[in-house]
């Protein structure tokens, strides 16, 4: 066996290993020499296979993902996701959905009202995980709905693209209690209630209560001392840079 088939079987087991869903950005070189015991010329030669199978595609200056290349108008947000970390996301989480819905607030109309607490009803009921994630993410986007503002709704479908992918879906899947599902129900409940009194402030300040106790729930309980992922790197909580806090 010469070089290049040793690295393309190597590179091979690694991706049927599962570690490297497609969509997922491969380790920088250095790394996989080190990992697979390659040379650099026999490492490319590998990637250079794989490419041409189609098991892998390369961006310059971005690395390489696994699966094929995505069209033009997916690449975009394909780059973003994967090198977005849950901490990142978590942070426009906070500066946007409160916001979303002191506007919701102001802006829903009967039809928006009757729309949240029907979803708010669903997701109450929801005895798993899946199903709770389910109802949780269309309860969000109602709310962003409920704003009326195209715009608004197409970031929060962005945000929602990278929430479906990477170590955001793998915290997201870690078991929830009976008791955590009661917590996050009742703020909700909170939410929706002051959408509904055409309350913005009391609007505001419950979402963004619910999305710092997702936030500590995600990051910090789930984590492993302060890391995600088994990544050394500490998580960086960042206020929210464009308005004051609620309490």
């Amino acid at each position: 066996m010469n070089s290049k088939q040793q690295a393309t079987q190597s590179l091979r087991s690694l991706l049927n290993g599962g570690a490297y869903p497609p969509g997922s950005r491969l380790p920088p070189e250095r790394d996989l020499m080190l990992r697979l015991g390659l040379s650099r010329r026999a490492l490319r030669l590998g990637l250079a296979q794989l490419e041409a199978e189609g098991r892998l595609w390369r961006h310059v200056g971005k690395g390489t993902f696994v699966g094929t290349r995505p069209p033009e108008r997916e690449l975009g947000m394909s780059l973003i996701t994967a090198s977005t970390s849950p901490a990142e996301l978590m942070d426009l989480c906070l500066w946007t959905e409160p916001t979303y819905a002191r506007v919701a607030a102001m802006r829903a109309s009967r039809m928006d009202i009757d729309n949240l607490r029907y979803l708010l009803d669903k997701s109450a009921s929801a005895r798993d995980a899946a199903t709770w994630d389910i109802w949780d993410v269309r309860l969000h986007r109602a709310i962003a709905e409920a704003t009326h503002n195209a715009l608004a709704l197409a970031v929060f479908d962005s945000l929602n693209a990278v929430r479906e992918e990477g170590a955001w879906r793998r915290l997201r899947n870690d078991p929830t209690t009976a008791e955590r599902f009661e917590d996050l129900t009742l703020h909700h409940r909170q939410i929706v209630d002051a959408i509904a009194r055409h309350d913005p402030p009391a609007a505001e300040a419950a979402m963004r209560r619910h999305l710092r106790s997702v936030q500590h729930a995600l990051l910090l309980e789930d984590a492993d001392a302060g890391t995600v992922d088994g990544d050394d790197a500490p998580i960086d909580l960042l206020p929210n840079p464009f308005q004051e806090d609620v309490p």
